[in-house]
């Protein structure tokens, strides 16, 4: 088997039995890299001499008997992270020549596990998009058929997963942007609970929804991934302080008779054929694997779209504010004063989704229209988040779709933004509630693009979805499947 065909358990155990050096697993995934990046662009920058000074070191590590669970481990991540002495553009133009100072907390806990950071990947601009498509520095496409999108904003964490060129990934999700992408790309993607991962030093879009988490090949990758990065960070002041369960051994539970929820809203007319044939397959996996299923309801579901594009826009609007051309990253100075420079640098730095969004939040935070707009969506979401409340009264875990379709032709959407929100239209009410939520493939549609299944946690419950998750890739082979690029 190629290297690069390990998963991130295997490898580990490749790398302790001494069978393969760091150095030559990163020279593999380099080399990879460098085959199929510009069919792909999934990667923004790749750090080289990064990457071999740190599988260096992890080999003499190994060499000590010294290593952490990720030592010598392979890894990318979203270009909206900071890693310190690196280019982090956040997908935009107006950033791309800021370098950064310092490393965002999931950085740094991925260096002291021992990982080895190939480079950082392509994203929605500021994470604004449902494609892949928004990015000022061209499109990622999927591995599985290239002239379709890999899905957003984490479009490159996902490809770069499915095509080989890491073992595994972080990406960020605000509303959907790590669960659609891996279903798009048939890989593991999680959305933990708000709090549960640091978002220090993560360039900020809307700041009540992001939430760091991984992508990896299998369920078990993504346990391992998330005992490294989660945990309080004092410097993040919505870290949440409470005790890491060892996901791992959670792993080995059985799921017979837990108890999962099916919500009507979600299986709705215009839902993918293929789609629905898929879920309604795994439902049966749940069944056979001795979990009870049981219908349950979610009614403010319909209102969910409509409320994340008020929330999320409005601190978007607010955060993107301090992109002026004076503080961070591109200035465009016409020399016509301060206020014509503030306009031409937001003007050149932003591209078009990002201006939408900011219009769009600014107006909904603007006097007058506050209460109309800002303040009912919070109600709304505060509805949203009962539905939870009270479905997790009745059942373990819910299950749904990820997405209504799969994977959508590139530029199939760019003309109607309205279609492209509707693609998170499965994920979005999971971040508005700030629980967790795990994708993971479970069949292929007659084009031959992945499916993917999502279920539902109560917060802080990863433990369960992971649990639930293991169970189905036990019970089915849709993770081994590899894209032909």
């Amino acid at each position: 088997m190629d290297l690069i065909d390990l998963n991130l358990q295997q490898l580990r155990q490749a790398l302790d039995r001494r069978e393969v050096s760091a150095r030559e697993v990163t020279e593999a995934y380099l080399r990879r890299i460098e085959a199929t990046n510009a069919r792909l662009n999934s990667y923004l920058s790749i750090c080289s001499e990064l990457a071999l000074s740190q599988a260096q070191t992890a080999d003499e590590r190994l060499a000590a008997g010294e290593a952490a669970p990720l030592t010598g481990i392979p890894l990318a991540v979203k270009d909206i992270f900071n890693l310190e002495q690196t280019r982090t553009t956040a997908g935009s133009r107006l950033l791309d020549n800021y370098v950064a100072p310092y490393d965002a907390t999931a950085v740094a806990r991925l260096k002291e596990n021992g990982a080895v950071l190939l480079g950082k990947l392509n994203m929605d601009e500021f994470a604004m998009g449902s494609s892949n498509e928004n990015s000022a520095f061209g499109p990622c496409r999927n591995p599985w058929d290239p002239e379709r999108v890999p899905g957003g904003s984490s479009g490159g964490s996902a490809a770069a997963v499915a095509a080989r060129q890491a073992v595994a990934t972080l990406g960020t999700d605000t509303g959907g942007s790590i669960r659609q992408p891996a279903a798009h790309c048939g890989v593991v993607g999680l959305k933990p609970t708000y709090g549960r991962v640091s978002r220090y030093g993560v360039i900020a879009y809307a700041s009540s929804l992001d939430q760091v988490g991984p992508v990896a090949r299998t369920v078990e990758d993504c346990a391992l991934l998330l005992q490294a990065i989660a945990g309080h960070d004092h410097r993040d002041s919505t870290s949440i302080d409470c005790p890491v369960p060892d996901y791992s051994a959670a792993l080995q539970q059985k799921i017979e008779g837990l108890k999962i929820g099916l919500p009507r809203e979600y299986f709705i007319e215009g839902l993918d054929a293929d789609v629905q044939k898929a879920i309604e397959a795994a439902i049966e996996v749940y069944r056979g694997l001795g979990a009870e299923i049981v219908d349950i309801s979610l009614p403010h579901t319909d209102y969910a779209v409509a409320c994340y594009y008020l929330i999320a826009t409005a601190e978007a609007s607010s955060n993107l504010a301090r992109y002026d051309g004076v503080r961070y990253g591109r200035r465009v100075d016409p020399g016509k004063g301060l206020i014509d420079m503030y306009c031409a640098t937001r003007t050149q730095g932003f591209g078009t989704e990002v201006k939408r969004r900011i219009m769009l939040g600014t107006y909904a935070l603007s006097s007058g229209y506050y209460d109309a707009y800002y303040l009912k969506a919070q109600k709304v979401r505060t509805l949203i988040r009962d539905d939870f409340v009270r479905a997790f009264e009745q059942v373990d875990l819910i299950l749904t779709p990820v997405a209504p379709t799969p994977a959508f032709g590139l530029g199939e959407k760019l003309d109607d933004p309205l279609q492209m929100y509707l693609s998170d239209i499965f994920t979005i009410p999971v971040n508005l509630a700030g629980t967790c939520g795990l994708s993971l493939p479970c069949g292929f549609s007659t084009a031959g693009l992945p499916i993917g299944l999502q279920l539902i946690g109560r917060p802080f419950a990863e433990q369960s979805l992971l649990r639930a998750g293991h169970a189905f890739q036990q019970a089915t082979d849709w993770h081994l499947k590899k894209a032909a690029i």
